[in-house]
């Protein structure tokens, strides 16, 4: 176990986003340039305030369409200042400029136009054009999705982008190209962590009665469960409050979500325990997708695999300076060692006994052999 204390140092041949060879070769060519960007802008900026990558200059030749002009509305639920809104303005920018302006996007964050159910309702009644939540709120639709919530089955987020960009992460675009929707891509919520105001978590014993808010998810309520932990589905808006008057002792979120809530200005501890991977998923409205021409649908598609790529490396970028801000102000961050990952991952077990059949034992085996 490391306890870092305040005073260490800081597809787009087609709508599923199946791609050739050569242009997975090229997203992975751009995937490294970008973490150079990023490794480069971390080191520059690390005694200053939160600083994203710079957005990349649009590649690419202009498309052409059909002469028609086109409005597209992308809506998120996430905040302005989110690694997801980022990847959105690159989106922006590729779309705009290779249509020529035939295409013109319009931004919205905040969950300004409904939170990420509303947002997929909206994309099937054929009111709002594009949106990408999160994969869990989506579970009931498509009950697939739930291998997401799913304790330490991605142990690194080179794993997650291999099977996001992979054959895997293909299949469950097709699965989630129904229903009205279109599904071209991924991207990252990213990994969850543990908080709370008691004392430093190492070990399952150390949860055991710990009142912990979780989402009203039933994984997730299994999983805190079965760490011995008393799990508390409650509203985020009243999340705060809950925390800051003791009605909860801890919480679980990204880091960027922990310091942008400032629960560590309630919340005394946090362990990276990167427990749950959660990703973004692209949908496009299938009303509106009928619409745009075969060339703009390929833009569309390679615009968002290019936001997806952009977007990790935003959120990767920004979630290692913001643990060390929150170093930095007080919080004290325990990082777990493989051996106690191990012992967190046996205790779970039961939980994947539960969820097997329910998602499907082939498709957990098949993401659990990509980091074998």
């Amino acid at each position: 176990m490391t306890t870092i204390t305040s005073h260490c140092a800081k597809n787009a041949n087609s709508f599923h986003g199946k791609e050739n060879k050569n242009s997975r070769l090229s997203r992975k060519s751009m995937m490294i340039a970008i973490s150079s960007l990023v490794l480069s802008s971390t080191s520059l900026t690390a005694q200053a305030a939160t600083e994203m990558p710079v957005i990349p200059e649009v590649q690419g030749a202009v498309v052409q369409g059909d002469g028609d002009d086109y409005t597209l509305k992308f809506s998120i639920g996430t905040t302005q200042s989110s690694a997801q809104y980022r990847g959105l303005e690159y989106f922006e920018d590729i779309v705009e400029k290779r249509s020529e302006g035939h295409i013109q996007v319009e931004l919205f964050h905040s969950a300004q136009l409904g939170d990420d159910l509303q947002a997929v309702s909206a994309l099937q009644a054929g009111t709002l054009e594009m949106t990408a939540p999160s994969t869990s709120p989506l579970v009931s639709m498509f009950p697939q999705f739930a291998v997401f919530d799913l304790p330490f089955l991605f142990p690194t987020p080179e794993v997650a982008d291999e099977v996001l960009d992979g054959e895997i992460g293909d299949r469950m675009l097709e699965t989630a190209s129904t229903n009205g929707l279109v599904a071209i891509g991924w991207a990252e919520n990213g990994y969850r962590q543990l908080t709370n105001s008691k004392q430093a978590v190492t070990t399952p014993g150390d949860l055991g009665g710990l009142k912990v808010r979780t989402m009203q998810n039933p994984i997730h309520l299994d999983i805190w469960r079965t760490l011995g932990a008393n799990p508390t589905p409650m509203s985020f808006a009243e999340l705060f409050t809950a925390l800051e008057q003791g009605v909860v002792d801890g919480q679980e979120n990204p880091w960027i979500t922990i310091q942008s809530s400032k629960f560590n200005e309630v919340q005394g501890y946090a362990t990276e325990s990167n427990h749950v991977y959660t990703p973004f998923i692209t949908l496009v409205s299938e009303r509106f997708w009928k619409k745009l021409p075969d060339g703009y649908q390929q833009l569309v598609t390679e615009a968002s695999q290019q936001m997806g790529d952009y977007e990790r490396e935003v959120s990767r970028s920004m979630n290692v300076q913001i643990k060390q801000e929150l170093i930095d102000e007080g919080m004290k961050i325990t990082e777990l060692t493989p051996e106690q990952v191990a012992t967190f991952q046996n205790s779970l077990a039961p939980v994947y006994d539960d969820w097997r059949e329910k998602i499907g034992g082939k498709l957990i085996d098949d993401i659990r052999a990509v980091s074998q």
